[in-house]
């Protein structure tokens, strides 16, 4: 047995479990410029990479708020890792501020300059990377009607490591301590790896030819 729904006719539970189904998933802290230079930092649970050459990543702001709009208008955003020891002040950043309020100094978070894009970077985050947008658009549904749902992604133009973070060449997000949104107001914190080679990958200690 199964419990099954349709959406359009509501999921009679009493909290929606999609985001709990689809987890955990990346956190996009987006930060970002208005166009009168003022900063904007925001997390999006709707966030991921998705494409590797070029490098592409996707948030998608439910309504047209401000890091969308600013991302839209100035052509850039920058992705900061969030972590489980920057999580208060991630979550600070989620509050509704008002137009032209930087997130940044509401909630105390010191910002670093990048080196491609004019948005600054989380300075305490292990990892950022700098984004020029390459496309835009609001979604529609199956009727093609507008969902009020806007998609944003960028390329990857510059990527901030911190040198801690890099163990042997990988970045060690045990290390870094990464997050990611789970269902309703549930997180989980990366503590745990386990390595499974594909079925194509090579043999270690094997050589061919």
């Amino acid at each position: 047995m199964t419990y099954f729904y349709e959406p359009r006719q509501g999921h009679g539970l009493p909290h929606d479990p999609l985001k709990a189904i689809v987890a955990p998933r990346p956190i996009g802290w987006i930060s970002t410029l208005d166009a009168q230079g003022r900063s904007n930092l925001a997390p999006y649970s709707f966030f991921n990479a998705v494409h590797s050459r070029p490098a592409l990543l996707a948030f998608t702001s439910e309504g047209f708020k401000h890091s969308a709009a600013n991302a839209v208008a100035s052509g850039e955003f920058v992705f900061n890792l969030a972590t489980r020891t920057l999580f208060d002040a991630m979550n600070a950043s989620s509050a509704t501020m008002a137009e032209g309020v930087s997130e940044f100094e509401a909630a105390g978070i010191p910002a670093a300059p990048c080196r491609v894009v004019k948005a600054p970077r989380v300075a305490e985050s292990p990892a950022s990377m700098e984004c020029k947008v390459v496309h835009h658009m609001e979604m529609l549904d199956i009727d093609g009607k507008p969902t009020d749902g806007f998609l944003v992604i960028g390329q990857v133009v510059g990527v901030h490591i911190a040198e801690w973070a890099l163990k042997d060449g990988r970045f060690d997000m045990v290390a870094a301590r990464t997050i990611a949104r789970c269902g309703y107001r549930d997180y989980v914190e990366v503590s745990e790896l386990f390595t499974v080679e594909r079925p194509d990958d090579k043999p270690r200690g094997v050589s061919f030819g």
